[in-house]
């Protein structure tokens, strides 16, 4: 979370709403970043799902909610780490706090790790800085995919199974 007074945070996600995501993502930027993901998890056994939300409640505000901590329940709440080989991945991007998490579940974390992790998130950053949001999110499930491939490739799921199931919903959430 990029440092800023508490009163100027509490501003930013009072006037932020889910509509306004509209602005960075139209309905097909976020069919593109749905079948980005499709295409991604069809060369490795992993999770991708990618969650923007425009701003917390004010009380997750006042209470100094992260952004880190909301997509460490988002994870939970979303089942991402309920998956068969434990390497569910979460993109989260928060609006109002100008900030990007990855959560990955401890079978990819393990292999990949917190730098390579937000080594993606800058890489993200650059993208949107310069206002491309559905080009930097494109460019972290790449990068996310690549991860997954080397770690987790598609033929880890063996002979008797022509293609694994879908376990988490490749549609973006906006919150």
């Amino acid at each position: 979370m990029k440092n800023r007074n508490r009163f100027s945070r509490l501003f930013e996600h009072l006037f932020s709403h889910p509509w306004q995501v509209r602005h960075y993502f139209c309905n097909i930027g976020l069919n593109v970043i749905e079948q980005a993901i499709a295409d991604s998890e069809k060369r490795h056994t992993g999770e991708i799902r990618f969650v923007v939300e425009a701003g917390l409640d004010i009380y997750e505000v006042l209470a100094n909610k992260t952004p880190r901590k909301r997509a460490i329940e988002l994870f939970s709440q979303l089942g991402m780490w309920d998956t068969e080989h434990n390497n569910g991945v979460l993109i989260y991007l928060c609006l109002a706090d100008h900030d990007i998490e990855i959560v990955a579940d401890r079978g990819i974390d393990r292999h990949v790790g917190y730098a390579r992790w937000n080594a993606i998130c800058n890489e993200m950053e650059v993208c949107f800085k310069r206002g491309e949001f559905e080009g930097g999110v494109l460019q972290g499930i790449a990068e996310i995919g690549v991860e997954l491939e080397k770690h987790f490739p598609e033929n880890l799921i063996g002979a008797e199974s022509k293609r694994k199931k879908n376990e988490i919903s490749n549609k973006p959430l906006i919150f």
